[in-house]
Protein backbone atom coordinates (compact mmCIF):
# COMPACT_ATOMS: atom_id res chain seq x y z
CA UNK A 1 0.00 0.00 0.00
CA UNK A 2 1.51 3.30 -1.16
CA UNK A 3 0.74 6.88 0.55
CA UNK A 4 -2.68 7.12 1.44
CA UNK A 5 -4.42 9.84 -0.83
CA UNK A 6 -8.00 11.15 0.16
CA UNK A 7 -10.35 11.51 -2.12
CA UNK A 8 -12.14 15.04 -1.73
CA UNK A 9 -10.33 17.86 -3.25
CA UNK A 10 -10.24 19.62 0.24
CA UNK A 11 -8.34 16.25 1.13
CA UNK A 12 -5.36 17.50 -0.66
CA UNK A 13 -4.23 19.33 2.61
CA UNK A 14 -3.53 15.83 4.51
CA UNK A 15 -0.66 15.22 1.95
CA UNK A 16 0.76 17.86 3.59
CA UNK A 17 0.80 15.72 6.84
CA UNK A 18 1.13 12.28 5.95
CA UNK A 19 4.04 13.46 3.91
CA UNK A 20 5.66 14.77 7.17
CA UNK A 21 9.27 15.74 6.97
CA UNK A 22 12.50 13.79 7.32
CA UNK A 23 13.92 16.10 10.56
CA UNK A 24 17.40 15.00 10.31
CA UNK A 25 19.68 17.57 9.89
CA UNK A 26 21.12 15.39 6.99
CA UNK A 27 19.82 14.68 3.59
CA UNK A 28 17.42 12.08 3.28
CA UNK A 29 16.90 10.10 0.08
CA UNK A 30 12.63 10.81 -0.36
CA UNK A 31 10.58 10.91 -3.14
CA UNK A 32 10.08 14.15 -4.32
CA UNK A 33 11.99 15.76 -1.83
CA UNK A 34 13.16 19.21 -2.10
CA UNK A 35 16.16 21.01 -0.16
CA UNK A 36 14.92 24.11 2.04
CA UNK A 37 17.50 26.78 2.50
CA UNK A 38 17.18 28.46 6.04
CA UNK A 39 15.44 31.85 5.83
CA UNK A 40 16.48 34.10 9.09
CA UNK A 41 14.03 36.19 10.52
CA UNK A 42 14.22 39.47 9.54
CA UNK A 43 15.26 41.98 12.44
CA UNK A 44 15.60 39.11 14.58
CA UNK A 45 18.25 40.82 17.12
CA UNK A 46 15.80 44.29 16.83
CA UNK A 47 12.96 42.00 17.86
CA UNK A 48 14.81 40.47 20.49
CA UNK A 49 13.42 36.98 18.78
CA UNK A 50 16.87 34.96 19.05
CA UNK A 51 18.57 31.79 19.98
CA UNK A 52 20.22 30.51 23.14
CA UNK A 53 23.93 31.86 21.65
CA UNK A 54 22.17 35.21 20.50
CA UNK A 55 22.07 33.98 16.35
CA UNK A 56 19.08 35.23 14.94
CA UNK A 57 15.85 32.87 14.64
CA UNK A 58 15.14 30.73 11.47
CA UNK A 59 12.89 29.23 9.31
CA UNK A 60 12.76 26.85 6.46
CA UNK A 61 10.26 27.88 3.90
CA UNK A 62 8.85 26.28 0.58
CA UNK A 63 6.02 28.00 -0.78
CA UNK A 64 2.83 26.44 -1.46
CA UNK A 65 1.12 26.73 -4.59
CA UNK A 66 -1.62 25.82 -7.13
CA UNK A 67 -4.50 24.66 -4.80
CA UNK A 68 -2.33 24.35 -1.88
CA UNK A 69 -1.38 28.39 -1.81
CA UNK A 70 -3.42 29.08 0.76
CA UNK A 71 -3.17 26.08 3.43
CA UNK A 72 -0.26 26.09 5.90
CA UNK A 73 1.93 23.64 8.19
CA UNK A 74 3.58 25.25 10.65
CA UNK A 75 6.23 22.39 12.23
CA UNK A 76 8.04 22.52 15.73
CA UNK A 77 11.01 20.16 15.93
CA UNK A 78 11.87 18.78 19.20
CA UNK A 79 14.81 18.60 20.86
CA UNK A 80 14.16 18.68 25.33
CA UNK A 81 15.10 21.38 27.15
CA UNK A 82 17.26 23.14 29.18
CA UNK A 83 16.49 24.41 32.99
CA UNK A 84 19.51 25.56 34.22
CA UNK A 85 22.82 27.64 33.89
CA UNK A 86 25.13 25.09 32.75
CA UNK A 87 22.27 22.83 30.70
CA UNK A 88 21.64 25.63 28.78
CA UNK A 89 25.64 26.51 28.23
CA UNK A 90 26.18 22.99 27.54
CA UNK A 91 23.67 23.29 25.31
CA UNK A 92 25.29 25.84 23.19
CA UNK A 93 28.54 24.36 23.52
CA UNK A 94 27.70 20.35 22.66
CA UNK A 95 24.13 20.66 20.53
CA UNK A 96 24.93 24.17 18.53
CA UNK A 97 21.77 22.49 16.21
CA UNK A 98 19.39 23.07 19.21
CA UNK A 99 21.02 26.09 20.27
CA UNK A 100 22.12 28.34 17.04
CA UNK A 101 21.40 29.21 13.29
CA UNK A 102 25.26 29.75 12.51
CA UNK A 103 25.64 26.97 10.86
CA UNK A 104 22.41 25.85 9.09
CA UNK A 105 21.64 25.84 5.91
CA UNK A 106 18.97 23.34 4.56
CA UNK A 107 16.48 20.86 5.28
CA UNK A 108 14.68 18.33 3.86
CA UNK A 109 10.85 18.63 3.09
CA UNK A 110 8.89 15.72 1.20
CA UNK A 111 5.66 17.63 0.75
CA UNK A 112 3.22 18.51 -1.95
CA UNK A 113 1.71 21.51 -2.90
CA UNK A 114 1.48 23.46 0.47
CA UNK A 115 3.08 26.33 2.68
CA UNK A 116 5.68 24.12 4.43
CA UNK A 117 7.08 25.76 7.80
CA UNK A 118 9.95 24.22 9.80
CA UNK A 119 10.65 26.48 12.86
CA UNK A 120 14.20 25.97 14.02
CA UNK A 121 14.22 24.73 17.77
CA UNK A 122 17.13 26.64 19.27
CA UNK A 123 15.43 28.13 22.46
CA UNK A 124 15.85 25.14 24.67
CA UNK A 125 12.07 25.88 26.10
CA UNK A 126 9.66 24.58 23.76
CA UNK A 127 9.13 28.15 22.52
CA UNK A 128 8.00 29.78 25.41
CA UNK A 129 10.63 31.68 27.27
CA UNK A 130 11.14 35.47 26.78
CA UNK A 131 13.96 36.78 29.36
CA UNK A 132 14.50 40.73 28.17
CA UNK A 133 17.94 40.57 30.09
CA UNK A 134 20.58 38.67 28.72
CA UNK A 135 23.23 37.05 31.38
CA UNK A 136 27.23 39.08 30.30
CA UNK A 137 28.90 35.99 31.57
CA UNK A 138 27.19 33.46 29.37
CA UNK A 139 25.76 35.46 26.71
CA UNK A 140 22.52 33.19 27.09
CA UNK A 141 19.39 34.53 25.65
CA UNK A 142 15.94 33.25 26.18
CA UNK A 143 13.43 34.10 23.87
CA UNK A 144 11.48 30.97 22.63
CA UNK A 145 7.96 32.95 22.65
CA UNK A 146 9.29 36.24 21.03
CA UNK A 147 10.91 33.70 18.06
CA UNK A 148 7.50 31.85 17.92
CA UNK A 149 5.35 35.11 17.26
CA UNK A 150 8.26 36.67 15.53
CA UNK A 151 8.64 34.05 13.07
CA UNK A 152 4.09 33.76 12.90
CA UNK A 153 4.12 37.38 12.22
CA UNK A 154 6.85 37.18 9.46
CA UNK A 155 4.85 34.76 7.82
CA UNK A 156 1.68 36.39 8.29
CA UNK A 157 3.44 39.04 5.54
CA UNK A 158 4.43 36.42 3.53
CA UNK A 159 0.66 34.91 3.06
CA UNK A 160 -0.19 33.06 6.12
CA UNK A 161 -2.89 35.87 6.94
CA UNK A 162 -4.86 34.62 3.95
CA UNK A 163 -4.57 31.05 5.15
CA UNK A 164 -7.89 28.94 4.66
CA UNK A 165 -6.64 26.13 6.32
CA UNK A 166 -3.67 25.87 8.81
CA UNK A 167 -1.96 23.50 11.08
CA UNK A 168 0.33 23.38 13.90
CA UNK A 169 2.41 20.52 14.42
CA UNK A 170 5.47 19.23 15.91
CA UNK A 171 7.02 16.33 17.96
CA UNK A 172 8.20 15.62 21.28
CA UNK A 173 9.96 19.04 22.74
CA UNK A 174 7.95 20.30 19.82
CA UNK A 175 4.66 18.47 20.51
CA UNK A 176 4.24 20.20 23.61
CA UNK A 177 5.11 23.45 22.13
CA UNK A 178 2.47 22.88 19.74
CA UNK A 179 0.19 22.10 23.15
CA UNK A 180 1.54 24.82 24.78
CA UNK A 181 1.09 27.42 21.41
CA UNK A 182 -2.02 26.18 20.14
CA UNK A 183 -4.63 28.90 20.90
CA UNK A 184 -1.89 31.23 20.96
CA UNK A 185 -1.33 30.13 17.02
CA UNK A 186 -5.01 30.05 16.40
CA UNK A 187 -5.31 33.60 17.78
CA UNK A 188 -2.48 34.67 14.93
CA UNK A 189 -4.30 33.56 12.29
CA UNK A 190 -8.29 35.07 13.12
CA UNK A 191 -9.23 34.92 9.44
CA UNK A 192 -8.37 31.30 8.56
CA UNK A 193 -11.55 28.32 8.41
CA UNK A 194 -9.75 25.77 9.99
CA UNK A 195 -6.90 26.28 12.37
CA UNK A 196 -6.03 22.99 14.21
CA UNK A 197 -3.09 21.18 16.18
CA UNK A 198 -1.26 17.98 16.09
CA UNK A 199 0.79 16.99 18.85
CA UNK A 200 3.15 13.87 18.26
CA UNK A 201 4.66 12.31 21.52
CA UNK A 202 4.41 15.05 23.41
CA UNK A 203 2.32 14.32 26.08
CA UNK A 204 4.89 14.03 28.76
CA UNK A 205 3.25 12.53 31.73
CA UNK A 206 3.54 13.82 35.49
CA UNK A 207 3.04 10.04 36.94
CA UNK A 208 2.71 11.16 40.41
CA UNK A 209 1.99 7.02 41.19
CA UNK A 210 5.69 6.38 39.53
CA UNK A 211 9.18 6.26 40.83
CA UNK A 212 11.37 9.78 40.00
CA UNK A 213 7.77 11.75 40.23
CA UNK A 214 9.96 14.52 42.10
CA UNK A 215 12.41 14.54 39.47
CA UNK A 216 9.91 14.79 36.61
CA UNK A 217 8.17 18.01 38.62
CA UNK A 218 11.69 19.11 39.23
CA UNK A 219 12.89 18.90 35.61
CA UNK A 220 9.70 21.31 34.09
CA UNK A 221 9.84 23.56 37.16
CA UNK A 222 13.17 24.66 36.41
CA UNK A 223 12.33 25.18 32.58
CA UNK A 224 9.57 27.43 33.96
CA UNK A 225 11.56 28.99 36.34
CA UNK A 226 14.55 29.57 34.03
CA UNK A 227 13.07 30.91 30.96
CA UNK A 228 10.46 32.86 33.22
CA UNK A 229 7.48 30.82 31.59
CA UNK A 230 4.83 31.89 33.84
CA UNK A 231 3.26 34.98 32.48
CA UNK A 232 3.39 32.34 29.12
CA UNK A 233 1.28 29.59 30.80
CA UNK A 234 -2.65 29.70 30.74
CA UNK A 235 -3.71 31.05 34.27
CA UNK A 236 -6.63 29.01 34.50
CA UNK A 237 -3.76 26.68 35.11
CA UNK A 238 -1.53 28.54 37.28
CA UNK A 239 -4.04 30.22 39.79
CA UNK A 240 -4.89 26.16 41.10
CA UNK A 241 -1.20 24.96 40.93
CA UNK A 242 2.27 25.57 40.66
CA UNK A 243 3.60 27.24 37.43
CA UNK A 244 6.14 24.23 36.68
CA UNK A 245 2.84 21.73 36.89
CA UNK A 246 1.68 23.36 33.94
CA UNK A 247 4.17 22.45 31.46
CA UNK A 248 2.31 19.23 32.04
CA UNK A 249 -0.05 18.34 29.11
CA UNK A 250 -2.62 16.81 31.40
CA UNK A 251 -3.23 19.93 32.99
CA UNK A 252 -3.82 22.32 30.30
CA UNK A 253 -5.53 20.19 28.00
CA UNK A 254 -9.04 20.64 28.80
CA UNK A 255 -8.58 24.53 28.74
CA UNK A 256 -7.11 24.26 25.15
CA UNK A 257 -10.47 25.43 22.86
CA UNK A 258 -8.32 24.77 19.28
CA UNK A 259 -9.00 21.53 18.39
CA UNK A 260 -6.43 19.44 19.52
CA UNK A 261 -5.08 16.23 18.02
CA UNK A 262 -2.81 13.63 20.75
CA UNK A 263 -0.52 11.34 18.80
CA UNK A 264 1.60 9.10 22.12
CA UNK A 265 2.75 5.88 22.58
CA UNK A 266 1.46 4.64 26.10
CA UNK A 267 5.07 3.22 26.18
CA UNK A 268 6.18 6.21 24.91
CA UNK A 269 10.21 5.17 25.22
CA UNK A 270 11.51 9.05 26.21
CA UNK A 271 9.77 8.64 29.00
CA UNK A 272 10.49 5.49 30.14
CA UNK A 273 14.13 5.85 29.47
CA UNK A 274 14.81 9.07 30.33
CA UNK A 275 11.56 10.63 32.95
CA UNK A 276 10.82 7.04 34.36
CA UNK A 277 13.48 5.96 37.20
CA UNK A 278 13.20 2.76 39.06
CA UNK A 279 13.51 2.35 42.98
CA UNK A 280 17.08 1.39 43.89
CA UNK A 281 16.12 -2.28 44.40
CA UNK A 282 15.59 -2.31 40.78
CA UNK A 283 18.02 0.17 39.27
CA UNK A 284 20.51 -2.55 38.48
CA UNK A 285 20.41 -3.69 34.84
CA UNK A 286 17.64 -0.71 33.89
CA UNK A 287 19.32 1.14 31.47
CA UNK A 288 19.94 -2.08 29.44
CA UNK A 289 16.16 -2.65 29.96
CA UNK A 290 14.97 0.00 28.67
CA UNK A 291 16.97 -0.64 25.43
CA UNK A 292 16.06 -4.12 25.16
CA UNK A 293 12.92 -4.99 26.92
CA UNK A 294 13.75 -8.46 26.25
CA UNK A 295 16.10 -8.35 29.64
CA UNK A 296 14.15 -6.31 32.10
CA UNK A 297 13.27 -8.37 34.97
CA UNK A 298 9.82 -9.02 36.07
CA UNK A 299 9.78 -5.90 38.62
CA UNK A 300 11.03 -4.00 36.08
CA UNK A 301 8.74 -4.61 33.59
CA UNK A 302 5.89 -4.11 35.93
CA UNK A 303 7.47 -0.50 36.27
CA UNK A 304 7.21 0.22 32.54
CA UNK A 305 3.48 -1.79 32.13
CA UNK A 306 2.58 0.52 35.39
CA UNK A 307 4.18 3.18 33.15
CA UNK A 308 1.26 2.66 30.02
CA UNK A 309 -1.96 2.26 32.60
CA UNK A 310 -0.62 5.90 34.05
CA UNK A 311 -0.34 6.92 30.72
CA UNK A 312 -3.85 5.81 29.94
CA UNK A 313 -5.54 7.06 33.16
CA UNK A 314 -3.84 10.33 32.43
CA UNK A 315 -5.69 10.47 28.53
CA UNK A 316 -8.76 9.32 30.12
CA UNK A 317 -8.71 12.12 32.71
CA UNK A 318 -8.72 14.69 30.11
CA UNK A 319 -12.56 14.55 29.61
CA UNK A 320 -14.28 14.04 26.23
CA UNK A 321 -13.76 16.89 24.42
CA UNK A 322 -15.71 16.37 21.28
CA UNK A 323 -13.32 18.18 19.16
CA UNK A 324 -9.92 16.55 20.66
CA UNK A 325 -8.72 13.17 18.37
CA UNK A 326 -6.84 10.39 19.88
CA UNK A 327 -4.25 7.96 18.53
CA UNK A 328 -2.65 6.10 21.79
CA UNK A 329 -0.80 3.03 20.55
CA UNK A 330 1.46 0.58 22.21
CA UNK A 331 4.41 0.65 20.09
CA UNK A 332 7.78 1.05 21.75
CA UNK A 333 8.47 4.53 20.36
CA UNK A 334 8.78 8.32 20.60
CA UNK A 335 8.34 10.48 17.96
CA UNK A 336 6.09 8.87 14.86
CA UNK A 337 6.10 11.84 11.79
CA UNK A 338 9.57 11.80 11.83
CA UNK A 339 9.42 8.67 9.85
CA UNK A 340 6.77 7.92 6.66
CA UNK A 341 7.29 4.16 7.83
CA UNK A 342 5.82 4.83 11.20
CA UNK A 343 2.67 6.41 10.48
CA UNK A 344 1.49 5.95 6.61
CA UNK A 345 3.15 2.62 5.14
CA UNK A 346 1.69 -0.93 4.56
CA UNK A 347 3.63 -1.93 7.81
CA UNK A 348 2.93 1.03 10.05
CA UNK A 349 1.16 0.67 13.51
CA UNK A 350 -2.75 1.00 12.78
CA UNK A 351 -5.18 1.10 15.41
CA UNK A 352 -9.23 -0.23 14.35
CA UNK A 353 -7.24 -0.86 10.65
CA UNK A 354 -6.28 3.25 10.71
CA UNK A 355 -3.17 4.14 10.11
CA UNK A 356 -1.89 7.58 11.79
CA UNK A 357 -2.14 9.58 8.46
CA UNK A 358 -5.67 8.59 8.04
CA UNK A 359 -6.83 8.49 11.59
CA UNK A 360 -5.49 12.19 11.21
CA UNK A 361 -7.36 13.19 8.08
CA UNK A 362 -10.62 11.50 9.16
CA UNK A 363 -10.37 13.84 12.01
CA UNK A 364 -8.89 17.17 10.44
CA UNK A 365 -11.62 17.10 7.93
CA UNK A 366 -14.41 16.41 10.54
CA UNK A 367 -15.24 13.04 8.10
CA UNK A 368 -15.45 11.55 11.98
CA UNK A 369 -14.59 11.32 15.53
CA UNK A 370 -11.01 9.43 16.41
CA UNK A 371 -10.78 8.45 19.65
CA UNK A 372 -8.40 5.38 19.42
CA UNK A 373 -6.57 3.86 21.74
CA UNK A 374 -4.76 0.78 22.29
CA UNK A 375 -6.27 -0.60 25.67
CA UNK A 376 -5.79 -4.57 24.48
CA UNK A 377 -1.72 -4.56 24.72
CA UNK A 378 -0.44 -4.37 27.90
CA UNK A 379 2.83 -4.87 26.63
CA UNK A 380 5.79 -2.89 24.72
CA UNK A 381 5.88 -3.67 21.10
CA UNK A 382 8.87 -3.48 18.67
CA UNK A 383 7.09 -1.64 16.12
CA UNK A 384 9.57 -1.48 13.90
CA UNK A 385 9.39 -0.65 9.57
CA UNK A 386 8.40 -4.11 8.38
CA UNK A 387 7.10 -5.71 11.41
CA UNK A 388 3.32 -6.15 10.29
CA UNK A 389 0.50 -4.24 11.99
CA UNK A 390 -0.85 -3.81 15.48
CA UNK A 391 -3.98 -4.31 17.20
Amino acid sequence: MGIYIPTTMADHWLKLLICVIALSNTKVNVRASEMVNITLLSNAVEKGAVCLDGSPAGYHYAKGYGDGANSWMIYLPGGGWCGRKQSCIDRVKYSPMLSSTKNITQETFDFYNWNRVFIRYCDGSSFMGDVKKVDPETNLHKRGSRIFTAVIDELLSKGLKNAKNAMLTGNSAGGLATILNCDRFRALVPNANTVKCVSDSGFFIHAKNLPNAAGRERTFARVVHFHRISKFLPKSCTSRMKPGLCFFPENLVADIKTPLFLLNSDFDKFQIQVNLKPHPVDNPGWVNCTRNITTCTPPQLQIIKDFRNTFLETVKGLGNNPSRGLFINSCYIHDFLYLMGRYNSQDSPKLHNKTIAQAIGDWYFNRSSVRLIDTKIDYPLDCKIGSGNFV
